[in-house]
Parts: C-alpha cells; structure tokens; sequence
C-alpha cells in the first residue's frame, strides 16, 4: 500500500476543477494545495511555528542543495527532514534534477546518470537514479520525486524526444531503487517540452508504471503562458483520476487558477519568498513593490482583504521604512504576507469549487486585477 493516497471529494459542476484530500504520514492536505518551498531545510525567514499559523500543511525541500550541503547522511542522522528541522506535518522533496541542470557546471547526460561540478566548490559529482532514490529516503520526505531531466526551453523536437525517453528509463530505475514504500511515496515526473504528442506519451509511460502520484515537469521554464495552459490541456487528461497531480514550479496566483481549471491539485515555488525578500507583495489588486517612494506616507496595510500579521498590524510605510533601512523584520514581513496570500487564495479556490462557483471565482480574480500584474 502506498505511504500517500489521493482521494477526490468533488468536482466543480461549473468548471471541472478538482477538491481532494492528500492522504500522508503526516497529514492530511487539502487541494488543491500551494506548498512553500524550503529549499534548505528552511522557508526562508519563516519558522515552522509561523508556518503551521498559516495552515500550510505540507512544505517542499531540495535534494540537491541538501545533497550538497549538509548532507544527506548527517539529516538521516538527525532524524530526517522532519526530525531535523522540528517539522510534523508534511514534506516532498523534488529530485534535484532541475537544480542539477540549471546551477551546476559542466554536467554531462548518460544514460547512467549526470556528471556535474557543485555550484558551491566546483567539486566533481555524479547522480544516477538510483543514488538520487538512496539520497530521498535518507531525507524521508513523505512524496519524492523521480531523477528526472528537465529540458531548456526552447528545445528542439529530437533532443526533447531522446529526453523524455531517459526521463521514462530513469524513472523505471527508481522505482526499482526506492526503499521505505510504507512511508514514503515516490511520484513519477512528466517531461516532453512543449511538445504535446511527447507529453502523452510521457504521461502514458509513467501511468503505465502505477505510481502513486505525477508531477507536471518543464514547465514555467520561460514559455508564454498560453502554451503552458496548452501542454497542460494535453498532458492532464492522460493522467488518472484517482492519483495527484502535481505542476512543478509554479506559483503566480494567476498561474494557480489556471492550474486549477485544468485540473492540477498541487503547486510549488519560490516566487512568494523571493520577490517577498525584495519586497514586492502580491495583493488580490496585483503587486505592490512596498520599497516605493509612493508609499512613503500610506498608513493603510499591504493588503486591505489579507487577514495576516504583517497586514493586521502594520502599514505600508513602516514596512518601506524597514526595507530601505536594511531591517529585516520587513523583508519577513513582507515574505510572510505572500505566503498568507497564496495559502489563503487556495483556500477561496477549494471554497468555489465546493459551491460550484469557480468560473465565477475566477472572473472576479481578474476583474479586481483590473489588467495589472499578478
């Protein structure tokens, strides 16, 4: 039996778009779902009693950089991930695969696996899929990730196709090599660039596999969002009703709504936290860069509908105040705020799926953006 079970609650009358429940060792997670990304064992700036305040209930970190430093070994000794960073609710880690292909230098692909140099020290590494499986369970994240490649975009049809195919070969490979089933659930990642035929057949592949969940990779890589919203009108239908289905990566709000639609339950990014630490908020009127001077003088909060500490006792000129005096309260102030927001709008999208109202929810979403930027 697999450590994690989706189970589908409803579907929206009005739109199609899912409610589930994520069945895990610890926790059960409602979707769909915006996770916090601690890429260090860490949401930056955030501690995980803030964390639990704001009702996130499974957070991410990043194998590469926790392969990296301080090693994965030392977090198994700790007690894992959860023991190690005093976390009881759940945790995914992805497999590093992306962070492999787009912070280390020189790698070189074989079908083995990836050479590479650490961004840290330019020290020699390799990552086959079956060290990334040992890497994972040594972590013991609740959901990991198959080894996986993610392609540039643009690629060009025959290197994303020969990709894919090892992509698919890899994940066979892991499956093998996983260890602790009982209590940690590794999900397969789809890949096949922005080619649509590539994609189902990626998809088909890993369904055909049985995986307990599948993740939705290469995607938000620097494409329009029309043809994200493309490859994820061709690749979801392929995937089955009764397993999650993660979109790797993705964070915007509008990006969440429309993942939504199409029928993603799962979301992950570091946009919240980053632009949060250069003190950009997202707001349910569009983004507020609270370090401009226009808000030298406003009293009123971030957000006027966000129930969040930052929002609930203090103004926008106390925390531009922060921020251009290099404090970092305002830099967590304003990081917190964003997570608020995106955990909070997953909760208004799984209201409006339940009454049945999402399309409607949707409509609203952009008519108070009134053309301005997520």
């Amino acid at each position: 039996m697999s450590a994690v079970k989706y189970e589908l609650i409803k579907q929206c009358k009005q739109s199609g778009a899912r409610l589930g429940r994520l069945h895990t060792p610890h926790g059960i997670i409602e979707t769909p779902v915006f996770m916090p990304v601690g890429t260090q064992a860490s949401v930056k700036g955030i501690s995980p009693d803030e964390l639990r305040d704001m009702n996130a209930g499974i957070i991410l970190s990043n194998t590469y950089h926790l392969f990296l430093r301080p090693g994965h070994e030392l977090v198994k000794e700790a007690g894992g991930l959860h023991g190690f960073m005093n976390w009881d609710r759940a945790i995914l880690t992805d497999s590093g695969g992306f962070q492999v292909f787009s912070l280390s230098k020189l790698r070189k692909i074989t079908e083995e696996g990836v050479a590479f140099r650490s961004h840290l020290d330019g020290s020699k590494l390799f990552i086959s899929p079956e060290y990334a499986m040992e890497i994972e369970n040594a972590l013991g994240a609740d959901i990991i990730m198959a080894f996986d490649e993610c392609c540039p975009y643009p690629a060009d049809r025959r290197y994303t196709k020969n990709s894919m195919e090892r992509t698919t070969r890899w994940a066979e490979r892991c499956l093998e090599a996983h260890k602790n089933t009982d209590k940690q659930a590794l999900f397969g990642i789809v890949q096949g660039g922005m080619y649509g035929d590539l994609r189902k057949r990626s998809a088909r592949d890993l369904v055909a596999m049985d995986f307990p969940g599948y993740a939705i990779g290469g995607l938000s890589v620097g494409e329009p969002a029309e043809l994200m919203n493309q490859m994820l009108e061709e690749t979801v239908p392929e995937l089955p009703v009764n397993k999650a289905r993660y979109l790797m990566g993705v964070g915007s709000p509008d990006y969440l709504i429309e993942g939504t639609l199409r029928g993603i339950d799962m979301f992950d990014c570091v946009l919240p936290t980053r632009i949060g630490r250069n003190g950009t908020a997202m707001t349910s009127r569009g983004r507020v860069i609270v370090r401009d001077a226009k808000y030298a003088h406003d009293y009123t909060p971030i957000d006027p509908e966000c129930n969040c500490p930052a929002c609930k006792n203090h103004t926008k000129a106390y925390i531009r105040h922060l921020l251009k005096a290099g404090e970092m309260y305002g830099l967590r102030l304003v990081t917190l705020h964003n997570l608020y927001y995106l955990i909070n709008l997953m909760k208004d999208i799984r209201s409006a799926i339940m009454e049945d109202r999402f399309l409607d929810f949707r409509a609203e979403f952009y008519e108070k953006l009134g053309g301005r930027r997520c």
